[in-house]
Formats: C-alpha cells, sequence, structure tokens
C-alpha cells in the first residue's frame, strides 16, 4: 500500500516541479527582457499604444453600444433622465416591432439586389472605361475626360427633372431600370469616380506586358485575362464604395422607384423616422 502510494505520488511531484521551473524561466526571461532602460521603455510605450488603442476602440464602438442599450428600453426609460445606459426592463421585443414596421425581409431583399447588380455593372463598366482612357489614344479624350470629372462633381440633385422626365417617357418609373441600367453604361451613383480610380491604375502597368500577349488575343481577350486581374486593389476598393453608397442611397429610389414593393430598406427606415418625429398635428 505505501509503495502504491509512493508511486502515484512521484508522477504528481514532478509535474508540480517542472510547472515551477517553467514558470521560473518565464520569469527570467521576463526580467532579462524588461527590466533594463531599454526594456523599461519598450514596456511603457506598449501600455501607451495599448491604452491607445483601447480609446480609439471605444469611440468607434460607443455609437454601436449606445444604440444597442437604447434598442432595449421601454419609452418611459427612454424619456428618463435617470436611465443612461442599463434600462429597467429588457425590451426584445423592441426588434420584432422595428422588422414588422420595416417590412424588413422585402427591403433588405430590395437592397441586397440592386446593391448586388448596381456594383457589378460599376466594376465592368467603369473598369473598361478607365482601361480606354489610359491605354488608347482618340479625337478629344482630355475633353470627354474632363465631361467625367466635371460628371462627379455635378450633383445628382441638379440633374434629377430631365432625368426623371426621360426616365418616365421611356415608361421606366416604378423600377429599378434607372438605377441599374445607367450603371452598365459607367454612370450611375459616382460611376466617375470608379473611371477616375481605374485610369490612374492602369497609367502604372507597363504596356509591355500588354506587347506580351499572347498571339491570337483581341482587345477584350488582352484585357480580361491579362490586364483586369492585376486590378484587385482598385476592384475592391471601388466595390466596397459602391457597396456601401448604394446601400445607404435613398434620393434616387424615392425618386425612380416610389411603390412600396420597391422601397429600399433606408427609404423606409427614414419615412418610420420621419412619422414617429412628426408632430401631431402632421400625423
Amino acid at each position: 500500500m505505501a509503495k502504491s502510494v509512493s508511486a502515484e505520488y512521484l508522477p504528481s511531484k514532478k509535474t508540480e516541479n517542472s510547472i515551477k521551473d517553467r514558470l521560473a524561466l518565464r520569469l527570467s526571461l521576463l526580467k532579462r527582457r524588461y527590466i533594463t532602460v531599454s526594456g523599461i521603455k519598450k514596456l511603457v510605450v506598449r501600455i501607451a499604444m495599448y491604452i491607445l488603442i483601447t480609446g480609439m476602440a471605444f469611440v468607434f464602438l460607443y455609437p454601436f453600444l449606445y444604440m444597442f442599450a437604447t434598442s432595449l428600453m421601454s419609452d418611459s426609460d427612454l424619456n428618463s433622465i435617470s436611465v443612461q445606459w442599463i434600462p429597467t426592463a429588457l425590451k426584445f421585443e423592441n426588434y420584432a416591432i422595428a422588422l414588422e414596421l420595416m417590412d424588413a425581409g422585402r427591403n433588405v431583399l430590395n437592397s441586397l439586389f440592386v446593391t448586388t447588380v448596381a456594383s457589378l455593372g460599376h466594376i465592368l463598366s467603369c473598369s473598361l472605361i478607365g482601361y480606354g482612357f489610359a491605354r488608347y489614344r482618340f479625337p478629344c479624350r482630355g475633353l470627354l475626360f474632363g465631361f467625367v470629372i466635371l460628371a462627379f462633381i455635378v450633383p445628382t440633385q441638379t440633374l434629377i427633372i430631365p432625368l426623371y422626365m426621360s426616365y418616365s417617357n421611356m415608361g421606366w418609373l416604378n423600377t429599378y431600370l434607372p438605377i441599374l441600367v445607367s450603371c452598365f453604361f459607367g454612370l450611375g451613383l459616382n460611376g466617375a469616380l470608379y473611371i477616375f480610380l481605374f485610369r490612374q491604375f492602369y497609367l502604372t502597368v507597363p504596356k509591355s506586358l500588354e506587347e506580351a500577349k499572347i498571339d491570337g488575343y483581341g482587345f477584350m481577350k488582352t484585357y480580361w485575362q491579362i490586364v483586369f486581374p492585376l486590378a484587385k486593389a482598385t476592384v475592391v476598393v471601388a466595390l466596397v464604395l459602391s457597396v456601401v453608397w448604394h446601400w445607404n442611397e435613398f434620393f434616387e429610389s424615392s425618386t425612380y422607384a416610389r411603390s412600396s414593393a420597391l422601397a429600399f430598406l433606408p427609404t423606409r427606415l427614414s419615412s418610420i423616422i420621419d412619422a414617429t418625429t412628426a408632430l401631431p398635428e402632421q400625423q
């Protein structure tokens, strides 16, 4: 019996000793690393960096935390001065009410469809137009590129009346065609900016890459298989901007697609906010 107890005790003692040795080794390494003048400086710099990063993270996360906290509050909590962050009762049913009011399922699908198709159209058309401006010389190239820059500077609101009349004569109102078709021709929401981005990138691509093209490759095959894959970074930038702007845009959507069945999520959300903040006599 004594032998069995000692046999069980020895492995546990060895494990304890190995843990102590590891801790002592780590402690000695920390002392060598930080218990010096340069080590203390590194430690102070690292602590300062962590404090700075934590502060910046709080600045970015504060609006989301505030929205989440207020979304779980009741009307009395929102109107109470004493309630700031922690609600008196968690109202998770607020999310169900909001989803029902926004008709979220249909509006999210509408926003996803238009955002996806419009962003794809912008990438395909603007990259090709930018490549033409960067590589080919044709009459009035500088003047036409100046018009592209002008199209980016001029706000959409100044052109909305003639565009609305044109789309009305074409029978495109209350459809997504005014938003989608223009994107496949390099127009649409900030299309001129994407043309500028792709043109500036293609100007940096050496022409030797295109001159060394495989025999039998035409213009489109050279562009699609050799030049366009090099613009991955520009494609990502243009895609992110296009997705964000199309998702949050509600001016053109509320002008051309006024039907409730075609409404976007930001448009519906804006109408709900206007209805809830209106004066009693305006409701």
